[in-house]
């Protein structure tokens, strides 16, 4: 299987591949599971961090991404979320302010979604994929582990 060089410190296995896009596949299938609450979506994607946290740096740099994404999203989706109930069910009005706010959510939510796939299927082939801000994040939270002889 041919892959294309990467700008990691190592060729990741075909395993790891799988393991790493899967960090971002996890965050889709909770977007659909717990569309209307966005807490949900940020736990499942915090569960399979935890669980990939000690496996090789790709693995983990790409799960560390996926939950910073994650985590980015959710306070944007709980305050429309919130804001929505407390229209539906409270005294607060329709505002040109809130339609403003949920329309780019939702342009961002696409993006993310968007940004999502590409990442997950590029990182499967071994492709190492970095999302705007949130690449240089992890790369300055995750670092490669280090032998001590």
């Amino acid at each position: 299987m041919r892959r294309q060089i990467t700008n990691f410190p190592y060729q990741p296995s075909d395993s790891e591949c799988e393991k790493a896009s899967n960090s971002y596949l996890m965050s889709l299938v909770a977007v659909v599971a717990g569309l209307p609450l966005p807490i949900l979506n940020l736990i499942a994607t915090f569960f399979f961090y935890v669980a990939n946290r000690n496996k090789p740096y790709f693995v983990r740099w790409h799960c560390t991404q996926a939950l910073l994404s994650q985590f980015a999203l959710f306070f944007m989706n709980s305050y429309s979320f919130w804001w929505t109930v407390s229209i539906l069910f409270g005294d607060v009005k329709f505002t040109n302010e809130y339609f403003a706010y949920v329309l780019t959510v939702i342009v961002v939510n696409i993006i993310e979604l968007i940004s999502t796939i590409y990442a997950a299927v590029q990182v499967r082939k071994g492709i190492h994929i970095k999302f705007f801000f949130f690449g240089g994040l992890t790369d300055l939270i995750c670092k490669p582990k280090t032998l001590h002889l």
